[in-house]
């Protein structure tokens, strides 16, 4: 069951302007960039649901953030179908984010009042989000459609609050190009997490990492 509201969620993902997103197979790996990632300002966190078993560690980490972590939101990653939308937000998950927009998930988030954010590509597929009860919809791939999508999107529905995932960087030129064109917050994968620094267990450099693109983030949008 999810620990915050939905209102709570949503006010923290425009609030800090970016969302990390990570996987891993390994529940201590896992748990400590998600502590990482905390020490570093973050205060919501997807972890995507690609490995066999992946609900496993996802409900170590939720059980992990409630017991040592306060305010910090996590939703799950990666969903495609309802069923698996269920399983998570039975475990805790506190929003819901997908690659592609299925509207059989948002009456399933929509019951429990928790935020799904699904994939669109198209200024159709926001619209039939929005429609279905989506406040946050994720604009992906981000390195495909770019910032003048969002823009572009924006100027005939400026109600719109978008998550861009895929083509974002830690870096004051790429954030200043998305909160430019008009996003609420960020999806930031693998620029966040070096695979170099994963396996040495480098964790103080992602809380470095995530620190100085939370900075950048509240530099831009000024």
């Amino acid at each position: 069951m999810a620990k915050y509201s939905k209102l709570e969620v949503i006010q923290t993902m425009k609030s800090t302007g970016m969302v990390p997103v990570f996987y891993d197979s390994d529940p201590e790996v896992a748990i400590n960039v998600l502590k990482a990632c905390y020490e570093g300002g973050v205060r919501a966190f997807e972890f995507t649901n690609r490995g066999d078993f992946a609900q496993e560690v996802f409900a170590q980490l939720v059980g992990y953030a409630n017991a040592n972590l306060p305010g910090m939101i996590l939703g799950v990653g990666s969903i495609v179908d309802p069923a698996t939308a269920a399983l998570y937000l039975q475990l805790g998950a506190n929003f819901v984010v997908g690659p592609l927009f299925n509207p059989e998930i948002a009456p399933i988030c929509n019951r429990r009042l928790v935020p799904y954010c699904p994939g669109c590509g198209s200024v159709s597929e926001v619209g039939a989000a929005q429609q279905a009860g989506c406040d946050v919809c994720k604009v992906f791939p981000g390195d495909v459609l770019g910032p003048k999508f969002v823009k572009g999107l924006r100027a005939p529905m400026p109600w719109s609050q978008i998550m861009v995932t895929g083509g974002v960087k830690p870096e004051e030129e790429n954030l200043a190009g998305w909160f430019g064109a008009g996003v609420t917050c960020v999806g930031m994968g693998s620029n966040l997490f070096p695979k170099d620094v994963i396996k040495a267990g480098e964790w103080h450099k992602i809380t470095e990492l995530c620190r100085n693109s939370l900075e950048l983030i509240a530099k831009v949008r000024k």
